[in-house]
């Protein structure tokens, strides 16, 4: 089955457990993983400089 656009493909606590450790949302976090994929490293390097900028 296709993913459908804007799931990012991880569960909810994954979401809100990204969202936590990296200072993103967990919106954030759904759009990264959605242009990413869902390696875990990854979106905590892109979500932790989202949430810098953001600062």
């Amino acid at each position: 089955m296709a993913e459908q656009p804007g799931q990012s493909g991880l569960g909810a606590e994954a979401v809100a457990t990204l969202a936590r450790e990296s200072g993103a949302t967990e919106q954030q976090i759904r759009e990264i993983a959605s242009l990413i994929g869902t390696d875990r490293a990854s979106i905590l390097r892109e979500a932790r400089l989202v949430a810098r900028d953001r600062s």
